[in-house]
C-alpha cells in the first residue's frame, strides 16, 4: 500500500468542538481504502486557511518534501487552501512528483480538465474569504458608525453582546477614574501609578498588576472619554458608550504624558510649601526645619533677608480668616430656603443653557457633515479629514459634558449655596484635615499668600474676601439684623461678585481695578 498523509481542518476552536474534524478523518479513511492508500500520519489543524502560514500545514508540506510520504489526502480543496498562494504551492509541489487527493471531490489532477476544475474550485474558495472579508468590513464599521465598539471591551468597560455598547465594569470602572484624577494631579510617575492602582484592586486579567505600558495604553485611549479611534487607521468614532471621564480631564491627562507639565517630586512637604510670596522680590519663600521642631519659610535673595517667618504665624492668621467664613445655622437655613424660593425659575434658566449648548452642538455636527461631504467629493485628503474630524468630535464631546453637567447647583443661585457652604465648612475641614487636604483648602479660599518682612498677609478669592470684610462691619454692632436679613445680604454679596467676574470678561480694564487685592 502507498504511503499517504490524512489532513483534516477546521477555521477555530467552535468548530473543533463540533463533529467536522471526525467526519472529515472518517470520509478520508474511507476513500484511502478504496485507492489503496495507508494513512501513516495525520495532520489536525484548527485555523483559517484564508492567509498562508498555517504551521501544521507547512510542516506537512516539509515532511512531504522530505519523501516522508507519497502524498496527501484531504476533504476538499477548501480544506487545503482559501487562498491563492497556498494553492500555487501545492501546485508546484503536485508537478514536482507529490500527489494531492481530495476525499469528497474526486478530481484527477494528472488531467488538462482535473487541473482546470481543480483550479477553479481554488479560486471559488479564495473569492468565498474575500467576500467574507468584505461583508465583515461592512459590518464592523457599520457597528462603529452607531457608536458600538466591535471589539473587547478595554478595562473598566464590560460587553453587552454584540450590537450593544459597552457599559461601565461596576468594579474596575471606577478604578479607572481613579488612575485618571490621580494621574490628572501630576504627583505620580506611571510606575507609582501602576503600584497604587493594583493596591486599590485595578490589575489585568491574570491577576498581576498592570504592566506600565498597559497603563500608558489606558490613560492614551480617548474610548474613556467617549470616542472610539481606531489606531491602526487613525480614524475616529462618536461612541455610544457612557464616557468614564471628562474631555477636560481626558485632556490634562494627555498634557502631563506628553511632558507639557512637570513632575515634581518633594523630599519634605511643607503645608505652605510654594505658597507664600515674598511682597519685595514676588519669589517664594522656601521652608526649613529648624532644631527639628521649628518651621520658618525664608526668602534666599538678595536683599531680602530679613524675611522669614514662623509657619505658627502662617497657620494662625489662615484660621483667623477662615473663621471670618462660618455662617451659624440660622443663616444657613434662610439662605437656602431663599434659593429654594427661586427653584421654580431653574428649570427656565436650565433650557436656556442647553438650549445654548444644543445649537453649538448642532452646528458642529453641521460641520462634520460638511467635513465628511468634502472627503467623499475628494476635496480634503484622508489624513486632513481624519485630523479634523477627531477634532470636531473632542469639541461635540466636551458640549456634551457641558449639558450633562447642567443641574440646579450650576445655576447663579445654587452657585452661590455652594460658594457659601464651602466657606462655611473651610475652617472645621482645615482643622481637621492632613497636609495635602490642607493645601487643598487653602487654594479654594485664598488667592494670594505673602510676607512683608516677618509679617504674613492673606488675601482672600472672591466672594470669601468680601463675605470676611461684610464678616467684620457686623462684629460689635448693636443690630445685626435677622438672619433672614443677614442671609438677603449674603446673597446679594455673591451673585454681585459673580456678575462682576462674568463682565470681566467683556470689560478687561475693570477686571484689573478689581484684581488688586486687600489684604485682611
Amino acid at each position: 500500500m502507498k504511503p499517504y498523509f490524512g489532513y483534516i481542518r477546521v477555521s477555530d476552536k467552535k468548530q473543533e468542538k463540533g463533529v467536522s474534524l471526525e467526519v472529515q478523518k472518517n470520509d478520508i479513511a474511507k476513500f484511502a481504502t478504496q485507492r489503496g492508500f495507508e494513512i501513516v500520519d495525520w495532520f489536525v489543524e484548527v485555523q483559517t486557511a484564508a492567509k498562508a502560514g498555517r504551521v501544521v500545514f507547512s510542516g506537512m508540506l516539509d515532511r512531504l518534501e522530505k519523501g516522508e510520504a507519497r502524498g496527501v489526502v484531504m476533504h476538499k480543496i477548501d480544506r487545503s487552501a482559501r487562498n491563492l498562494d497556498d494553492w500555487n504551492v501545492l501546485s508546484k509541489l503536485y508537478d514536482r512528483g507529490i500527489d494531492f487527493q481530495f476525499a469528497h471531490e474526486p478530481i484527477d489532477l494528472s488531467t488538462r480538465g482535473g487541473r482546470l476544475s481543480a483550479d477553479m474550485l481554488a479560486v471559488v474558495a479564495a473569492d468565498f474569504i474575500r467576500n467574507n472579508r468584505q461583508e465583515a468590513r461592512k459590518g464592523f464599521y457599520g457597528r462603529l458608525h452607531q457608536g458600538v465598539y466591535p471589539l473587547p471591551a478595554p478595562i473598566g468597560y464590560r460587553n453587552e453582546g454584540k450590537g450593544n455598547p459597552k457599559t461601565i465594569d461596576p468594579v474596575n470602572g471606577p478604578l479607572v477614574r481613579d488612575a485618571f484624577e490621580l494621574y490628572s494631579q501630576n504627583r505620580h510617575s506611571l510606575r507609582e501609578l501602576r503600584k497604587e492602582m493594583h493596591k486599590r484592586g485595578l490589575h489585568g486579567k491574570d491577576g498581576k498588576p498592570l504592566s506600565k505600558n498597559a497603563v500608558s495604553i489606558m490613560l492614551r485611549n480617548p474610548f474613556y472619554m467617549g470616542i472610539i479611534h481606531l489606531k491602526r487607521t487613525g480614524e475616529t468614532f462618536k461612541g455610544a458608550h457612557p464616557p468614564l471621564v471628562t474631555k477636560a480631564m481626558f485632556d490634562r491627562v494627555q498634557a502631563i504624558l506628553d511632558g507639557k507639565t512637570v513632575l515634581r517630586s518633594v523630599k519634605y512637604d511643607f503645608p505652605f510649601r510654594r505658597l507664600i510670596e515674598c511682597k519685595k522680590c514676588g519669589l517664594h519663600l522656601i521652608g526649613e526645619r529648624q532644631k527639628s521642631r521649628y518651621v520658618y519659610y525664608r526668602c534666599h535673595s538678595e536683599g531680602c533677608q530679613g524675611t522669614s517667618i514662623r509657619e505658627e504665624f502662617v497657620d494662625d492668621i489662615i484660621q483667623k480668616a477662615m473663621k471670618l467664613l462660618i455662617a451659624d445655622d440660622a443663616e444657613l437655613r434662610e439662605f437656602r430656603d431663599l434659593v429654594d424660593v427661586e427653584r421654580r425659575h431653574i428649570d427656565e434658566e436650565a433650557g436656556k443653557l442647553r438650549a445654548t449648548l444644543d445649537l453649538r452642538l448642532t452646528t458642529c455636527r453641521d460641520r462634520l457633515s460638511r467635513l465628511t461631504d468634502a472627503y467623499i467629493d475628494q476635496m480634503i485628503d484622508r489624513e486632513t479629514f481624519e485630523a479634523r474630524k477627531h477634532g470636531l468630535l473632542s469639541e461635540q464631546q466636551g458640549y456634551l459634558d457641558q449639558i450633562a453637567a447642567i443641574t440646579a447647583s450650576e445655576l447663579p443661585r445654587g452657585k452661590a449655596l455652594k460658594k457659601l457652604e464651602l466657606g462655611n465648612a473651610a475652617f472645621c475641614g482645615y482643622i481637621a484635615s492632613n497636609v495635602p487636604e490642607r493645601r487643598e483648602f487653602i487654594g479654594d479660599v485664598t488667592s494670594n499668600l505673602s510676607a512683608e518682612g516677618n509679617k504674613p498677609v492673606i488675601t482672600l478669592k472672591s466672594p470669601f474676601r468680601e463675605i470676611a470684610e461684610w464678616r467684620k462691619t457686623l462684629n460689635g454692632a448693636p443690630r445685626r439684623g435677622t438672619p433672614r436679613q443677614r442671609a438677603k445680604e449674603l446673597l446679594d454679596i455673591i451673585l454681585a461678585v459673580d456678575q462682576s467676574s462674568s463682565s470681566a470678561v467683556v470689560n478687561p480694564s475693570e477686571a484689573a481695578k478689581r484684581k488688586a487685592s486687600r489684604p485682611i
